[in-house]
């Protein structure tokens, strides 16, 4: 049944599961375990922020952690 409403899609982040706490806080638990590597290296695979732009930019920065931790191996 359509009520006339737009359907809304909840913001998402491609390979984090995204949760939006009851209090509006953000959350992203990356959905497969980065590499030993990365993880030895500090890389957080759990990150939170007060917004979604904010978790994107901690997601994105855990990323580039990873991403440059391995390549640092791989060279």
């Amino acid at each position: 049944m359509h009520d006339g409403k737009a359907a809304t899609t909840a913001p998402a982040i491609p390979g984090w599961r995204l949760i939006v706490s009851d209090t509006g806080r953000y959350w992203a638990i990356r959905n497969r375990a980065f590499p030993r590597t990365a993880l030895r290296a500090g890389v957080e695979p759990a990150v939170d922020a007060d917004t979604f732009e904010e978790v994107q930019e901690a997601v994105a920065e855990q990323e580039e952690k990873a991403r440059t931790a391995v390549e640092g191996v791989a060279s």
